[in-house]
């Protein structure tokens, strides 16, 4: 299994949020670049201002590495109109894949036709802009009944209008990873909720994001029929490929 190929590697934090300073996080994303470089990962992901770095980093090495940006992350409730100048940026840099946070909380408030809405002209730009775009569920937020129900939503908005050819460039994707949760709860993908996703999510792909730091349980997720992996921890699940314990 080339696992490698399933990978995004994954840095989102803000200077800010690492306590860090604005180079220090420069230099961190760059070091992710070359790393996903190096190792021949699928894809990195990162902030939307470091799309043009990237860019030029991958178009420099003459990689295959995919880039892929964060739209209204993380809580996604800015508007389908900011989040949608925020891809035609990404777009206008190079971006390959756009990974919408989609109004989760609108849905658990029953806004159905806002979230449908959303889903709509997000997807609509991605494709017609031959773009990837997984849309984040935010699993931690959700009960089980909400999972299967926005998951839903997603899969039918994309196969009513614009049909099952569609389906492989449209990703259900668990989490953004900064959910805040009680009592040490899960904030990312879980075996229970991947399992739901996979099962109404079909023929969309599947991202799990969030808590998967190690060969094993990578593995695991893609054997569960997961298509792509959302990692901080890219370099260590490869490194620990031959771990006899994994």
């Amino acid at each position: 299994m080339k696992l490698e190929q399933y990978l995004d590697s994954t840095y989102l934090k803000t200077a800010e949020q690492a306590a860090i300073s604005l180079d220090q996080t420069k230099h961190i994303v760059i070091s992710l670049i070359e790393e996903a470089i190096n190792n021949k990962f699928k894809l990195v992901m990162i902030r939307p201002e470091f799309v043009s770095l990237a860019y030029r980093l991958i178009q420099d090495s003459s990689s295959n590495v995919l880039i892929g940006t964060v739209i209204g992350f993380h809580e996604g409730t800015k508007s389908i109109d900011d989040k949608l100048n925020e891809a035609v940026e990404a777009i206008k840099n190079n971006v390959d894949e756009l990974d919408f946070v989609v109004n989760y909380n609108a849905f658990i408030n029953g806004q159905v036709n806002l979230v449908k809405s959303e889903i709509y002209r997000g997807t609509k730009l991605a494709l017609e802009n031959n773009k990837i775009i997984k849309w984040i569920i935010e699993i931690a937020a959700l009960n089980t009944k909400e999972i299967i129900g926005l998951t839903e939503i997603i899969r039918d908005v994309v196969l009513e209008n614009f049909g099952i050819e569609k389906a492989k460039y449209v990703f259900v994707k668990s989490s953004t990873g900064f959910f805040k949760t009680n009592k040490g709860k899960p904030n990312g993908a879980t075996l229970k909720a991947m399992k739901l996703i996979i099962e109404y999510a079909k023929p969309l792909q599947i991202k799990a994001a969030g808590g998967v730091k190690n060969y094993h349980d990578a593995v695991e997720m893609l054997e569960l029929g997961v298509t792509r992996i959302g990692t901080s921890s890219a370099k260590a699940i490869m490194e620990g490929e031959n771990i006899k314990e994994y």
